[in-house]
């Protein structure tokens, strides 16, 4: 199958470009948005438009990883009338009630109706994952996912998150790819190569339609999961919701594209059809925005997509130096690039209150969102820009077994 030309944005690296090649040969189209990046099989940033296949190494492990951002109906003299301190004290109760780090259950077990589909799938490998799925409901997990409070531009107050489907959506994944393998679904599947060549399903096979039947529910369950967080830290601001904008972006879609109808994969970036909002994560020291699609030729050939964060110029092992797993924790060795304390005491000096993270999640670690989503013009725009008040992340010491 003639594949189109790769549709880019800002600069792209030649390894980034040969995974997206790699990946594109059963494509009809494929994009590679601002924050791109290099991922396991497929680039962070990428998206690509499968007429018959479906692409489980491209949604990636951290099926559903999405955004979602609340406004609520607060400024930030009435939610936080002691500043800083105020600040600090909310962050401290969002940790103290919300699940952080790796299989971290919630400390106060929920129930929802995303559980009752799980646990009568017809699917019965996720059917056996339901205590696993009832007991990270809700719950955050380590890596690059966070909850954060934010200011915009008429300082009304909002509440930003990113994370995915936890436990139960980096087992489905890893189960569809041993079975791509040749294995069992539950056998235990060594880490692929970064640049392994992409696992791909014909759509019309049955573990084609397993999988996506699979993958829509667990990407249900990521959509539960921040519905629940919010609603959560909403109660500890005691405040309400105003406005909400919420979508996934480690998912695949059935969308038509020159002419065609076909599974768009969407690895790290986010579906900006024209009037459809999202919510863009920066870094923990930079701004984030609410944005929206636009109509234009440009966004056509982008497969009406964007950047779902700021993306990374510095691996997690450059900023945090070398590491060892022990008892499920992460010791570091030091040697690392990024001096944390250094950057913690610059960021509480600009007013940003941070719990948890590490040098690894540091500003310096990413590109920074203006210039990547100048990258983007024509394709976007902002409608809100929102500045950082307070940041919640596992801690640096949380093993992250969840590739994007």
């Amino acid at each position: 199958m003639q594949q189109l030309p790769i549709t880019t944005f800002g600069p792209v690296e030649d390894n980034v470009r040969a995974q997206i090649e790699r990946c594109s040969t059963e494509a009809i189209a494929a994009v590679l948005c601002a924050d791109n990046h290099l991922g396991y099989s497929m680039p962070i940033g990428g998206a690509i438009a499968y007429p018959n296949h479906i692409s489980p190494s491209g949604v990636g492990y951290d099926i559903g990883c999405g955004n979602k951002a609340v406004r609520t109906n607060l400024t930030v003299e009435a939610a936080f009338p002691h500043g800083q301190t105020t600040v600090r004290q909310v962050m401290n109760r969002i940790v103290d009630q919300i699940g952080f780090g790796m299989g971290r259950p919630n400390p106060t077990p929920i129930d929802h109706p995303v559980l009752d589909k799980i646990a009568t799938t017809d699917f019965r490998p996720q059917k056996r994952m339901i205590q696993l799925a009832a007991s990270q409901l809700g719950t955050v997990g380590s890596g690059n996912h966070y909850i954060d409070i934010f200011a915009d531009e008429q300082d009304r107050v909002w509440i930003g998150v990113h994370f995915g489907s936890r436990g139960f959506g980096h087992k489905t994944a890893s189960g569809f790819l041993s079975l791509a393998q040749g294995g069992q679904f539950d056998d235990k599947l060594h880490d692929g190569e970064m640049n392994a060549p992409p696992t791909l399903f014909e759509v019309s096979s049955q573990i084609g339609q397993d999988y996506i039947s699979a993958m829509e529910l667990a990407g249900e369950y990521a959509y539960a999961g921040r519905d629940l967080v919010v609603t959560k830290v909403l109660e500890i601001l005691e405040a309400k919701a105003e406005e909400e904008i919420h979508n996934h972006h480690n998912f695949a879609w059935k969308e038509t594209h020159y002419g065609t109808e076909s599974w768009v994969v969407r690895k790290g970036c986010t579906p900006a059809f024209p009037g459809q909002r999202g919510f863009v994560g920066g870094t923990m020291g930079d701004v984030s925005v609410i944005l929206e699609g636009v109509d234009s030729a440009h966004s056509a050939e982008a497969l009406y997509s964007t950047v779902h964060g700021a993306g990374r110029v510095m691996s997690r092992r450059a900023a945090a130096g070398k590491s060892k797993i022990s008892k499920g924790r992460k010791i570091s060795l030091g040697g690392g690039l990024v001096d944390w304390p250094e950057v913690r005491k610059g960021l509480w000096d600009a007013g940003i209150v941070v719990k948890g993270g590490g040098a690894d999640e540091a500003p310096a670690c990413y590109k920074r969102l203006p210039e990547v989503l100048e990258q983007h013009a024509g394709t976007i725009k902002v409608l809100h820009t929102l500045r950082p008040l307070g940041v919640a992340m596992a801690s640096s010491d949380e093993f992250d077994p969840y590739k994007d």
